[in-house]
């Protein structure tokens, strides 16, 4: 039998996670918006000031997926909220429960910080992704649309230059 096992990633994993962002990318067809480096990696999510989390899944010792997650809030509940980032396990290991035992163990920490909500997005066209989140109670929340500022827009505003 597999031994499938989920642990809280470290640094040394750096370079595993930006595997894992390059394999999703191409999935999600943009490889090319895959910026970050490894030491990125190392810095944003190991760094002294890191506000995100990694989890690497295992089975029988191979990396065969990842995770990564940080806390929000909800005024509405008046606590916090855990919302995952990314999701990914390896084609070969999809329907196997992979992905149910690492939503499992973000569920579990949610439940363990007094989290209100556990959180995240899906693109519009992954399909087989939303029939998953949906068989295991997941609701889409239709209602809101999500807003981004990267890049140019984010500096302007950030300066005040936005008219």
């Amino acid at each position: 039998m597999a031994d499938l096992s989920i642990r809280e990633a470290t640094a040394r994993d750096a370079g595993t996670i930006l595997g894992f962002i390059t394999e999703l990318a191409i999935y999600e067809k943009a490889e090319h918006e895959v910026l970050a480096t490894e030491e990125d990696i190392c810095n944003s999510l190991f760094g002294e000031n890191s506000s995100a989390h990694g989890l690497i899944c295992s089975l029988d010792g191979e990396a065969v997926g990842f995770a990564i997650y940080f806390f929000n809030y909800s005024t509405w509940l008046g606590k916090p909220g855990l919302y995952l980032e990314d999701l990914y396990v390896r084609p070969e290991q999809r329907g196997g429960g992979t992905g149910t035992e690492i939503l499992k163990h973000l569920a579990g920490i949610a439940v363990a910080r007094g989290c209100g909500r556990f959180e995240w997005s899906v693109l519009d066209w992954n399909e087989p992704a939303i029939k998953f989140y949906e068989s295991l109670g997941a609701k889409p929340q239709d209602e809101w649309i999500v807003y981004r500022l990267t890049g140019k827009a984010l500096t302007d505003l950030a300066a005040g230059s936005v008219s």
